[in-house]
């Protein structure tokens, strides 16, 4: 929920409580990323499992919007013109979700170019979800000025879209789990941790606009990491080379 300018920043004790969190998450998902030796395949869905994700995903993706029309109607009356949806933020996702599609495409040179446009599109897609799912867990009890049962209604297709979208990287064959993509996760959330420090707040300041910035920039990192090639697979895909046959 980047674009909402209306979320309370953390005070006092709070901001310490908060960077102590994100910190201790951190050490664990370094702790994983080490006792990780190699990379991962993610379980990939059935045809069924698939058809489900995606109907889900249309529908949640249609909720929220309608919920995002509704917030922008009641906002409407309290400001002359239009009402502005997207932070300052925004232009450095859009650009960043353009640039990691083009590096995915180039990365997966060992697939075929459904496989590899298909990675990337949703390699592209979930990247940005990597910094909002954490994110939107941190500001949701901040928001001002809207009814409980509106921000219900915003965050629940909110982090169902996230879910999913995430969920969506098990069907790419080009997906890795590897060590760098938990040390890259945890840089995000250091970042997170010093913003923290600065009360998590809106980036109208210096701070939390680089702060902003720094940890979304981390978090496709974090995406890129998913799809680097395989130092043994780069001629083939992992797992897809036959088997050798001994020689007598």
């Amino acid at each position: 929920m980047t674009h909402h300018p209306s979320w309370a920043t953390y005070h006092g004790d709070a901001r310490t409580t908060l960077a102590a969190i994100l910190l201790t998450v951190a050490a664990a998902v370094v702790f994983g990323g080490i006792r990780l030796r190699r990379p991962v395949r993610l379980p990939r869905p059935g045809r069924i499992t698939l058809i489900v994700l995606l109907s889900v995903w249309g529908v949640v993706i249609f909720a929220f919007l309608a919920v995002l029309s509704d917030f922008a109607q009641q906002a409407q009356p309290q400001h002359q013109g239009r009402v502005q949806t997207n932070g300052p933020i925004a232009p450095i996702t859009f650009t960043a979700v353009a640039v990691t599609f083009v590096i995915i495409i180039g990365l997966g040179r060992a697939y075929d170019w459904p496989t590899r446009l298909s990675g990337a599109a949703i390699g592209a897609l979930a990247a940005p979800m990597i910094f909002e799912f954490p994110f939107d867990f941190i500001v949701m009890t901040r928001i001002t000025g809207a009814p409980a049962e509106r921000l219900v209604a915003y965050f629940i297709p909110l982090f169902l879209i996230e879910i999913v979208t995430l969920t969506l990287l098990a069907t790419s064959p080009m997906v890795r789990l590897r060590p760098v993509t938990f040390f890259a996760f945890a840089s995000m959330l250091i970042v997170f941790a010093i913003w923290a420090r600065y009360g998590f707040g809106y980036p109208t300041t210096e701070p939390a606009y680089a702060l902003n910035v720094v940890s979304k920039l981390l978090a496709f990192a974090t995406a890129l990491t998913l799809f680097l090639p395989s130092r043994a697979g780069r001629a083939r895909p992992d797992n897809d080379r036959p088997a050798r046959v001994a020689r007598p």
